[in-house]
């Protein structure tokens, strides 16, 4: 069905785009000022709807630009965050690795390292297998939340994953124990990044950045969840409208 409506929506495109860009513009700037009519609060909650509408459209041309892989990962750079937090030779567990970008990053940049991304997601990790990965990058099947490859590790890496779990502070204390690892390097969307998400949960409109989300944390949201579980921040970033940040288990000295 989704193809389908992909395939309709090339063909409309072409007769759509027939007209004039300003026309094009105008119309649709009409229609987003008749949605935003009455009351505010309500106005307020529709256009941000329309905003959401527009991002899953772009994120989609995204995908197809990049053909298959988000063009986020080069744009941003953020691949660095990580690599450069990481020494040749440890070993690293990418849990939630998605189609592997980071994880081969990481690998590329550390031959000597031993990287293995997780994830439970079967058509992404088929992806993450037929890429071109280099020979110490492996890849297994795994809901991360019931099981982990035991340690120990180095570091483990959670690149926009947290917020995807509910039981966050439970999540991150079974991987502090299974892995063992030495440090966490972990990436989530920061709700303090835009004016429009207090006014989104203020008019009761969805403030989440994915249907999946459990959560979008504060920096200080962010900080108490972590410390709760028994990691404490050596490093955080806030770029990109993100929160990145290094950790170590409470209980071992700051490496």
């Amino acid at each position: 069905m989704k193809a389908l409506g992909l395939k309709l929506a090339n063909v409309l495109g072409v007769l759509w785009q027939l007209l004039p860009q300003r026309l094009r513009l105008l119309l649709l700037k009409g229609l987003f000022v008749l949605e935003s009519r009455g009351d505010t609060e309500r106005g307020f909650a529709r256009l941000f709807a329309v905003q959401d509408a527009l991002e899953h459209v772009a994120n989609e041309r995204a995908m197809v630009h990049g053909k298959g892989e988000h063009p986020k990962h080069k744009l941003t750079n953020y691949h660095r965050f990580f690599v450069d937090r990481i020494a040749d030779g440890e070993r690293i567990l990418d849990v939630g690795c998605g189609y592997g970008a980071v994880a081969r990053s990481i690998a590329r940049a550390w031959p000597s390292a031993k990287v293995i991304g997780a994830d439970y997601d079967k058509g992404r990790l088929a992806q993450a297998v037929a890429s071109d990965n280099p020979a110490n990058l492996s890849f297994i099947e795994t809901d991360a939340t019931k099981a982990v490859p035991p340690g120990p590790w180095d570091v483990v890496v959670l690149s926009n994953v947290l917020e995807h779990i509910v039981d966050r502070v439970g999540f991150l204390a079974a991987l502090i124990a299974t892995t063992q690892a030495k440090r966490f390097l972990i990436r989530v969307p920061h709700f303090e990044r835009d004016w429009k998400m207090p006014m989104r949960r203020a008019v009761g409109a969805n403030y989440y950045s994915d249907p999946d989300h459990k959560i979008e944390p504060t920096e200080a949201e962010f900080r108490e969840e972590t410390g709760r579980a028994g990691l404490v921040v050596d490093e955080l970033i806030t770029p990109w409208g993100e929160i990145w940040a290094t950790l170590h288990p409470a209980e071992r000295a700051r490496p």
